[in-house]
Parts: C-alpha cells; structure tokens; sequence
C-alpha cells in the first residue's frame, strides 16, 4: 500500500499524521508520500525529519492536483489517501490491507472518521453532528455509496480505468466527483468498520470562532456541490434550515448551534449569489 498524505501549511498537525502512520506495527511493505501543495511552513523539515518521501509544488494545486501527484509518483496496487489533520491508531494500516483482501470486489474503501478537538472546543448539548468532518457507519462491513476523502483507499486499477480526481474542483465534494464516476463505470465502494481514523482540531482551531468560519466555508462549497450536481434545495428549503438550527441554538443553549448557523448562512449567501460567470 503507498499512503498518500496531501498537506498545505500545517506543519504541526502533519507530524502527528506522519508519527501515527509511521508507528503502524504491519508485516506488509508500506510507502509514505507526503505532497507538499506550497506549503511556506516548516512541512519540508517535519516531512525531512521523518524520513518520508516528499512531492513538492512551488506554489498551490489544490487538494485533487495533490492527490494526483501523489498517485503518479506510487507504484503500490492500494493508495490511501489520508488528510494532514489525521491521527492513525494501532492497527489502523492492517485493517485497511485486511479490508481490501477480504472486500475484493470493492474498488474504493473507507473507514470510520472520529472528530477529535483537542483544546477549548464549545461545549455541545449532544444533539447536534460532530463540527468537523466525520464518518459513522456501524459497526460492520458492507458497501456504501461514498466515504471521505480523509480515510479512503482506492485501487490503482480503479484509478487506470476511471482517471484520477478532477483538479478544477473545490475542496467540498472533491472525491465525491471521483466516486460518482466509479459508480457510473460499475465500481463499487465498502465501508471498512475497524479501519477508523481520528480528525483532529487542536488549540485556537478548536474554538467557537474557528469552527464556525470553517462551517461556513464548507456551508458555501457545498452549495456549489449541490449545484454541480443538480440537486440544490430551494430557497424556502435552505430558510428553513437556517431557522432550525437558530432554534437549536437558542432553545438548547448550545454553542455549537453557532456552527450549524454558520454552515446554513453560508449556503444562503451562496443561494443568493448563484452560479460563477
């Protein structure tokens, strides 16, 4: 397996990536690429320190140009792909092989992904989803339709009939597109239950504040990716929503209502200003 590691900036959380992977106890023979995508940071000395591969663009791709790099420079028949703000627990490398061998007929495989904030985070009344990405899908193995692209492992073959990821896409809905062209070429995805990783926010990431601008970031791109699809709700839909989620914040007295907040206020205002020109 070649483990693929797209990083831009964040130097402090890829090291914890690159430590977790690197401490996988495994018989089977593993890569580590990490690409840089025009980091200015220290993400060249933490990839030197840790003695991993390294892809460099001089200057920003996006994620799925990242992605792309990092599957032209392997050679392994699996890539895993991983994101930089992951930590990877014992086992997590051998349930992912274990997984691929025991699903064969799965092209793309995905695991559980576990939010993790590591500092001030708002406090929740437990009513509402996890503020960063996450994945749950029981505790057994079976196919699905997506998994994220910050625990998914696809077969090269796959990859060679298919193409790789669209590079003019925005973060939101990256390998969603991808995983829709598998579907659409007969390709099958598996959930791999006892593959988890976790996803991590630590110190000022994890405040109220930070969460809610990324929420509302997402809020927008996801939008988009409605759009791209065809499958935008209405107006009066994305109202709603917004009503709710002040509703719960009020009602509850739930910080974390801010972020749902966040996240419908951005759709609204992609909502209001429509498709790009």
């Amino acid at each position: 397996m070649s483990v693929v590691i797209p990083t831009r900036n964040r130097a402090d959380y890829l090291e914890v990536a690159l430590a977790s992977v690197l401490a996988q106890q495994t018989d089977e023979p593993f890569e580590i690429l990490v690409v840089d995508d025009g980091s200015t940071d220290a993400t060249a000395r933490v990839v030197e320190k840790a003695g991993v591969a390294r892809v460099h663009h001089p200057s920003p791709r996006g994620l799925n140009a990242a992605r792309n790099a990092g599957i032209a420079a392997t050679s392994a028949p699996l890539i895993s792909f991983v994101d930089d703000d992951v930590r990877a627990p014992a086992g997590w490398l051998d349930a992912v092989l274990a997984g691929a061998r025991k699903l064969d007929w799965a092209e793309a495989l995905g695991g559980p992904i576990w939010a993790s904030l590591e500092g001030p985070a708002p406090r929740s009344c437990g009513r509402e989803s996890a503020p960063i990405t996450t994945l749950d899908l029981g505790p057994r193995d079976h196919e699905t339709d997506f998994a994220w692209g910050a625990n998914l492992a696809v077969r090269r073959s796959a990859i060679d009939r298919v193409g790789g990821f669209d590079d003019s896409l925005p973060i939101y809905g990256d390998e969603e597109e991808w995983l829709l062209r598998l579907h659409a070429d007969g390709g099958r995805v598996a959930y791999v239950a006892g593959a988890g990783l976790e996803h991590r926010r630590v110190g000022d990431d994890a405040r109220l504040r930070a969460l809610a601008r990324a929420e509302y970031g997402r809020g927008r791109a996801a939008r988009v990716s409605n759009r791209r699809r065809g499958i935008e709700p209405s107006l009066p839909r994305e109202l709603r929503d917004l009503a709710g989620a002040g509703w719960h914040m009020a009602r509850r007295r739930c910080p974390q209502g801010a972020i749902m907040v966040a996240h419908s206020a951005g759709r609204l205002v992609e909502t209001a200003l429509g498709p790009r020109r």
